[in-house]
């Protein structure tokens, strides 16, 4: 919001300033038709001292209150009126412009922005009022011309068509602010639930499954973490957002991936560093984790997994391949259903927040190979 009012009250700043000047040159040109020339210089220069004023006074919010936006619209009325004292009644009657011309746009301007299109039109219609009042305190109130006219409509148009940009412009940033902080609070709640599967759930589920395969009392502690598994994953929706993190340092992804190397994982990298942000680094790692505990927990204890890292030009891609039995073509969709967010958020999520793309491969009775490239850059796309 403050960067929407700090635009428009410059805006309205920049008007004064160039309605001024096309006043000022307006005065030059008619200055010695006046019937009191030095009034008119006189006007001016109110109309100077007032622009600098309001420029100033309007810069800070603290003085935008009812005293500076009235006292705006009294000066702009009383150039106005000062034209009956300074112009001849012939000259007004002829057509001629009142001393301000546009430059009394600015306080319907300011008005408008501070309060919307009905306190646009109330300014515009005040200075209507003052430009009538011209022709009547000067005898021509049966002359009035289509200069006058004009002018009157395109101070109301300023007060209606601003005052209601100024509030669409107002609900479009609310709504963009809460879109954004909705966004963020989205993206959290995906962190936790990574984080969350990957520790408390998985040894919740683990419990549960072993305490099914021995029985008794061991039966019911299964059975408790399996409520509190089903309870947890209920929780994985709230969460304040989280604080922006500062850039790290970049990390060799190599190491990091060969941690996961044992006697059933074969982990194959590039002779040469293979370079990425900290962060990035280690949730590509995080990724791979969760790939190899899903070959663990679904393909048998004799299952093997191999982890291929290869080097690209703009972007590097891991693959994690095993031997299991594979999966059917809904499965994931499944278990997405079913609150099993394994790949959607350890793996999937993990890519998708570096800006990269998860790519599986699976068949019945052939394995399952997942595929993740990410980016070198953050917020930069992965080639295709």
């Amino acid at each position: 919001m403050m960067g929407l009012e700090v635009a428009l009250w410059r805006a309205v700043a920049v008007y004064r300033g160039l309605a001024l000047v096309y006043a000022a040159v307006v005065i030059a040109a008619n200055f010695d038709g006046y019937a009191h020339p030095a009034a008119g210089w006189g006007v001016l220069a109110v109309m100077v001292a007032w622009t600098g004023y309001a420029v100033h006074a309007f810069s800070d919010p603290r003085r935008r209150g009812w005293p500076l936006l009235a006292a705006d619209l009294a000066v702009a009325t009383g150039c106005v009126l000062a034209t009956v004292w300074v112009e001849t009644a012939a000259n007004i009657a002829a057509g001629r412009p009142t001393l301000p011309v546009s430059w009394v746009a600015a306080a319907v301007l300011a008005w408008a922005v501070a309060g919307g299109r009905r306190l646009g039109l109330t300014a515009a219609l005040v200075l209507a009022a003052a430009n009538l009042l011209v022709h009547v305190l000067a005898g021509t109130g049966r002359g009035i011309g289509g200069t006058t006219f004009n002018g009157i409509v395109l101070l109301v148009l300023a007060g209606l068509v601003v005052g209601h940009v100024v509030r669409l412009a107002r609900e479009a940033e609310a709504r963009l602010a809460r879109a954004v902080e909705l966004e963020s609070a989205n993206r959290e709640r995906e962190r936790l639930a990574r984080r969350i599967h990957d520790s408390v759930l998985q040894v919740l589920a683990m419990v549960q499954r072993r305490g099914g395969e021995l029985g008794g009392e061991a039966a019911e502690l299964g059975r408790l973490a399996g409520e509190q598994e089903a309870a947890l994953r209920a929780l994985i929706g709230t969460s304040a957002p989280a604080p922006p993190r500062a850039p790290d340092a970049d990390a060799d992804l190599r190491p990091l991936l060969t941690a996961h190397a044992s006697a059933s994982v074969t982990v194959s990298t590039p002779a040469t560093e293979v370079r990425l942000p900290g962060h990035a680094a280690r949730e590509v790692a995080a990724a791979v984790a969760a790939a190899l505990d899903n070959v663990r927990r679904h393909c048998g204890e004799g299952a093997r997994a191999w982890v291929l890292l290869e080097d690209g030009p703009g972007e590097v891609t891991v693959s994690v391949r095993d031997d299991g039995p594979g999966m059917a073509g809904n499965r994931l969709e499944e278990a997405a259903a079913d609150g099993r967010l394994g790949v959607a958020q350890s793996i999937r999520g993990r890519v998708a927040d570096l800006g990269g793309e998860v790519v599986i491969f699976s068949a019945a009775g052939e394995g399952t190979e997942i595929e993740m490239t990410v980016p070198r850059r953050p917020g930069a796309r992965p080639r295709v």
